[in-house]
């Protein structure tokens, strides 16, 4: 899979714009949290930590938290909670043998070459660790995806090379697992419609930049505003209240 780029083009992380827009995401990482179930006296790899916020919360059974996230801004925010947090390219995990856990919430969509990803994950477990996950499976934000990649072709604008997630069914990701040697306990697809606290807008604010990247200004702007009209039959109650058509994959598996 060396043709895949590793990170999508075009998406840059703000720490002040990701608490205001998606607040929720750390908040709804408790049933995974749970499943990790985090141990006094463990080391553990938060994956993709973000801004450190579930990070503090897992920190808090007394285990030790190392967090890596490729953002320097994001980093720079859990820091400021008084994590040990680094930039760290998720496809290149330095880790040999370390950590008793990896855990990672919400990121590993993000990250393209998912093959190198489990690889390294799985190279930085001590024998016996687990590996236990939540992040976008098959038809997340279908609809969202859906209205984008539409508003981009009728402008002659194709969407294939600017598609930034990966959203595996249960199936392909287990093979993923098995052929890194882990032994997967737990995984399944779990339909999860999220309310958006800041709406549709603040949503593709946030997240749907690769799909806009490189694009003038007027288009990028009729872009989103077609996306926003054909959603909002389906995903806009009539109050004006947004939710997202989230489908997580969640697991844990042990090396």
């Amino acid at each position: 899979m060396t043709d895949v780029p590793h990170n999508a083009p075009g998406q840059h992380w703000s720490a002040n714009g990701y608490a205001q827009h998606a607040d929720f995401v750390p908040a709804l990482g408790s049933a995974v949290a749970e499943l990790l179930a985090p141990r006094p006296g463990e080391r553990i790899l938060d994956l993709g930590c973000g801004d450190g916020a579930l990070s503090e919360v897992l920190a808090e059974s007394g285990a030790t938290l190392v967090g890596v996230d490729a953002s320097a801004d994001m980093v720079d925010a859990a820091r400021a909670r008084g994590l040990d947090a680094r930039v760290v390219d998720a496809h290149n995990l330095p880790f040999d043998h370390e950590f008793d856990a990896v855990f990672s919430n919400a990121a590993l969509h993000w990250m393209l070459n998912h093959e190198a990803v489990v690889a390294g994950v799985r190279r930085a477990l001590k024998p016996g660790g687990r590996f236990v996950a939540e992040f976008g499976g098959h038809g997340n934000v279908a609809a969202i995806c859906t209205a984008l990649l539409a508003a981009l072709q009728v402008r002659g604008i194709s969407g294939k090379a600017r598609f930034p997630w990966y959203f595996p069914t249960a199936e392909e990701y287990r093979d993923c697992l098995e052929a890194a040697g882990f032994r997967v306990e737990t995984l399944e697809l779990i339909p999860r419609p999220t309310p958006l606290p800041t709406g549709m807008a603040g949503w593709l604010a946030t997240f749907a930049n690769p799909f806009l990247h490189g694009l003038e200004d007027d288009v990028r702007e009729a872009v989103l505003d077609d996306a926003l009209a054909w959603l909002a039959p389906s995903l806009c109650d009539s109050h004006g209240n947004w939710t997202a058509d989230y489908v997580r994959l969640r697991l844990k598996a042990h090396c």
